[in-house]
């Protein structure tokens, strides 16, 4: 699924380093391990939380407490 989202982007966008990467294990531990010589770290975020109150959810929530670099939310869909 990663590949093909973002297949064709390289030709597009040939400045931009794009590499590929699965991890497992809790998502902010690994987001924020990930993102330790980050200039910034995007995280999607659905809105379909169980609190109509909130405006991000729990790993974007975690990342901001964990993150030495700035969290940028983006809506999917």
């Amino acid at each position: 699924m990663l590949s093909e989202a973002t297949a064709g982007l390289s030709e597009k966008y040939p400045d931009v380093h794009v590499t590929h990467e699965v991890l497992t294990g809790h998502p902010v531990g690994e987001l924020a391990r990930a993102a330790e010589h980050a200039l910034a770290v995007v995280v999607g975020r659905r809105g379909r939380g169980g609190y109509t109150g909130m405006r991000i959810g729990s790993v974007a929530h975690g990342l901001l407490h964990r993150a030495h670099c700035p969290v940028i939310t983006v809506p999917t869909g």
